[in-house]
């Protein structure tokens, strides 16, 4: 093993080590033991080797009292035990999709032929009122001969002195402008066609909404029919993030649980946002349920079609609880380091009910306002299970001598 590779390896495994050092202890320990002579003065040498050892100062009952260096040095770091809102955390994934509410479709309300394209490919940005396609029909010509011809007889019977027949009545003109402007023809152009007196042979449709076309259905030359789809404009300021549950986890969401999204591109930038509405059907090919959240998008980084983690959180009550780094599981028991005062730390066994996100509830063994170590609890518990064993052999090797002297 070389210099540059033994470093990450001592770190890896210094719990490891630890063990090894309470095992090269102990049966030092008992070798001393084993030749101690009549005076008992191997005791007394071994008693003062382990006294002199650095490191924390063992007390008798497993506990570690530790200096504020020690503590700087092992990293170690505390919190409190107190009553908090526990939460439950679904993650899961889910798919950015459009906002429905923000797509609109641009048709024609008349048939006719394309003769022009403004917008000629898809995902090209437009703003509301851009022109989009320019079309012919005959229906429209014929609205625009109309047009014209109540307007000259308008000003005909402005011009006459008939007793009986209004001046300037408008109605015609009024009622053909009307028919022009319900086939989404604009105001400007209907004034263009009065004002040249003449009928155009194409006129142009306008998009009714900004956004980006993600949608185009239309060639230059096309028949078209009214109600055809030309276009489909989606504004993607805004859009939806489709997470699936599992029927388990159906339960533990509901509107306004608050969600935190992450995509791969933006990784480092998770987004916020909150559930607005939970699916009513389950999806027969997946088992799941969707969940739609709503988040803004105003430099459009979101792209539909994206995948995306979310992690959604509802909260369910409030309990006694500490950080879950806080508890060290030994297989048989569950542990937490308390701070008793003056640098001592001793270990608390601890009952654990509901662990959701970083912490786990307290269901006995600990009290409110305790505080506990959440880092370096390996090392410490090292340092007291080292100070147990070598209680132990003190103890079996001050009654050995006892017993020695009484013969």
């Amino acid at each position: 093993m070389n210099r540059n590779t033994l470093g990450p390896w001592l770190e890896q495994n210094r719990l490891l080590l630890a063990v090894g050092m309470i095992l090269a202890l102990g049966v030092a320990a008992w070798a001393i033991l084993s030749a101690r002579d009549d005076d008992g003065q191997q005791a007394t040498a071994a008693r003062d080797e382990m006294g002199g050892m650095e490191g924390m100062d063992m007390g008798s009952s497993g506990s570690a009292r530790m200096t504020a260096d020690q503590m700087r040095e092992f990293g170690v770091t505390f919190d409190f035990v107190e009553e908090r809102t526990l939460e439950t955390e679904v993650r899961t994934v889910g798919i950015v999709d459009f906002d429905e509410t923000r797509v609109t479709a641009v048709s024609p309300r008349f048939g006719g032929f394309i003769e022009r394209l403004h917008v000629d490919f898809t995902g090209k940005p437009v703003r509301a009122g851009q022109p989009l396609v320019e079309i012919y029909s005959p229906e429209l010509v014929a609205a625009q001969e109309e047009l014209l011809l109540a307007a000259r007889l308008q000003e005909t019977l402005g011009q006459t002195g008939v007793p009986g027949v209004p001046n300037g009545s408008t109605d015609l003109v009024g009622a053909a402008r009307q028919r022009l402007a319900l086939w989404d023809i604009s105001d400007a152009q209907i004034q263009e066609i009065l004002r040249n007196g003449r009928a155009r042979r194409t006129l142009t449709l306008h998009a009714s909404a900004s956004g980006i076309v993600v949608g185009k259905h239309v060639l230059a030359g096309q028949a078209v029919q009214a109600g055809e789809r030309l276009y489909t404009i989606a504004d993607l300021s805004r859009v939806w993030i489709l997470a699936a549950l599992r029927e388990a986890d159906a339960a533990a969401v509901q509107e306004g649980s608050v969600a935190s999204i992450e995509v791969a591109a933006f990784a480092a930038r998770p987004i916020s946002g909150r559930v607005e509405y939970v699916y009513p059907t389950v999806q027969e090919d997946a088992r799941t349920l969707q969940a739609r959240i709503a988040v803004r998008n105003p430099d459009l980084r979101l792209k539909p079609g994206m995948y995306a983690t979310v992690r959604i959180s509802s909260p369910l009550r409030r309990a006694l609880a500490v950080p879950l780094s806080a508890v060290v599981d030994t297989g048989e028991r569950r542990v937490v380091f308390v701070d008793m005062g003056n640098g001592e730390i001793m270990t608390h066994e601890v009952e654990i009910g509901l662990t959701t996100g970083d912490y786990a509830e307290v269901l006995a063994g600990l009290e409110p306002g305790q505080r506990v170590v959440t880092s370096a609890q390996f090392l410490i518990d090292s340092e007291s299970n080292l100070a147990e064993v070598m209680n132990a052999m003190m103890s079996q090797m001050n009654t050995s001598d006892i017993g020695r002297r009484g013969r």
